[in-house]
């Protein structure tokens, strides 16, 4: 079988909410291959802690990658202690002139609780315009909920989770099985 051949992996919806001082990040649990969902209870959000100040991250994409470079983004809040704008920054430089970080497949979004931002493979560091992002194969649908949402009366949470809901009734690679992580600013 070719690789262009190959159904490859899909699923995950992750999104990022801040709101009230309070940031967000939830994801789903599903991980598919073709149209089969191998797992349905994947943890694809993580609270890290280089330097004692806590990030919390949400991937998309392939897990491998992820977690590599989720590894890298530690290695470079450890070295910037309290910057991550800085770390984020210099993670999508090495991102994008690494030859082998170039071949890694994963988006992240990141926060320390004030902060929240897309680090992506083309080198871009964004920061949502509206407070809330959204990656992954039902992003777009977390996206358009959460930010009808933004002006309710909803805090933070009840928006991710709300957004999250919807995308997993409409995009087929993504479940409703939660995995929430808070901060506050």
């Amino acid at each position: 079988m070719a690789d262009t051949d190959f159904p490859g992996w899909h699923g995950t919806t992750i999104v990022g909410v801040r709101k009230g001082g309070r940031v967000v990040i939830a994801g789903d649990g599903q991980v598919s291959l073709g149209d089969t969902v191998i797992k349905g209870t994947a943890r694809k959000v993580r609270r890290i802690s280089p330097g004692g100040r806590e990030v919390i991250a949400g991937f998309a994409g392939s897990t491998a990658d992820a977690f590599a470079l989720l590894e890298r983004l530690e290695t470079k809040l450890e070295a910037t202690p309290g910057q991550l704008q800085r770390a984020a920054v210099e993670l999508a430089k090495d991102w994008r002139t690494d030859k082998y970080l170039q071949k890694l497949e994963a988006m992240l979004i990141v926060s320390d609780g004030s902060d929240l931002y897309v680090i992506t493979g083309a080198g871009d560091v964004l920061e949502p315009e509206h407070d809330i992002a959204a990656i992954g194969s039902g992003g777009n649908y977390a996206l358009a909920a959460g930010r009808a949402l933004m002006d309710s009366d909803m805090d933070a949470e009840a928006i991710a989770r709300r957004a999250m809901d919807i995308a997993s009734d409409i995009c087929v690679y993504t479940n409703g099985n939660l995995t929430v992580e808070t901060l506050s600013a």
